[in-house]
């Protein structure tokens, strides 16, 4: 029997960044599972013309965004989708919404998978202004003890693909004081927008370096097949209960329009190139 694909789907929380939408999709192209079919997918342009959400103000304008297009995803019958925010932007709140569907995101999936390779792991990140918010976030998942620290290297989200041999040396440089002086045993980097540099500062600093947009669609991937073979759904009790759908409705929002923008389907057990789907 024909088993049905996986379905993925990796949402990027802007709508002007559609450009990034490729990178993702060639993350996914690399790193998926043969049975697995990637949806990359961006906001649209009614959710703010943001090439960033670095600033919480930022975040809180595209929160109604994320919420809907999870609320979409898990219509549209997809197994999980993953929040390409390190920020784990309305993580929260989009698991809340999304009925069976699994919701992962970058900070809390590159934890998971630093506390079973390593003690100890650092976090490299872009600017120092992220470093309060990301550090709340490491010690809410209960990972304080296995933390050596936050390294900045003053780049922006928008930054991070300009100058590629910058970037990682900025990025070697940061991790080179997270391992020798701080003696952490993995590095994760803090922003999703530094796919790609994950294997050159590995092979500088001879650690296992997390690359968070994989982690997050790694973990999305790997929890829909627990899904499917051990029928291990969300729960939706308690603090997990979801809105009533009548209130839904009569509140309006949650359904009007377009969810989505850009979107990239990386197909199930693909040899060619990326197909496009407005």
């Amino acid at each position: 029997m024909t088993q049905t694909p996986l379905k993925i789907m990796y949402l990027n929380p802007l709508a002007s960044s559609a450009a990034y939408d490729d990178i993702f999709a060639d993350m996914a192209r690399e790193h998926k599972l043969p049975g697995t079919e990637v949806h990359v997918t961006s906001l649209p342009e009614a959710e703010g013309g943001f090439t960033h959400i670095e600033y919480r103000s930022y975040e809180a304008m595209v929160t109604r965004g994320i919420i809907r297009a999870a609320r979409k995803a898990a219509k549209e019958g997809f197994d999980a989708l993953a929040i390409g925010c390190f920020y784990d932007t309305a993580l929260h709140d989009a698991r809340e919404i999304s009925g069976d569907m699994i919701v992962t995101a970058p900070c809390q999936s590159s934890c998971e998978i630093a506390s079973t390779i390593s003690n100890r792991f650092g976090v490299i990140v872009g600017r120092r202004k992220w470093v309060h918010q990301m550090q709340s976030t490491v010690h809410d998942l209960g990972h304080a003890h296995r933390l050596s620290g936050f390294y900045h290297v003053e780049l922006g989200v928008t930054e991070f693909q300009a100058d590629h041999a910058e970037t990682g040396r900025r990025l070697i440089e940061a991790g080179r004081k997270a391992v020798e002086e701080d003696f952490a045993e993995a590095l994760i980097l803090g922003c999703t927008m530094e796919v790609g540099f994950y294997r050159e500062v590995e092979r500088k600093l001879g650690v296992p370096v997390i690359d968070p947009s994989i982690a997050a669609l790694k973990r999305a991937e790997y929890a829909a097949v627990l899904k499917r073979q051990c029928g291990w759904v969300p729960s939706r009790k308690w603090s997990c209960e979801a809105p009533p759908e009548d209130e839904i409705a009569r509140f309006g929002g949650f359904d009007d329009g377009e969810a989505f923008g850009n979107r990239v389907v990386v197909p199930a057990e693909e040899t060619g190139p990326a197909r496009r789907a407005a």
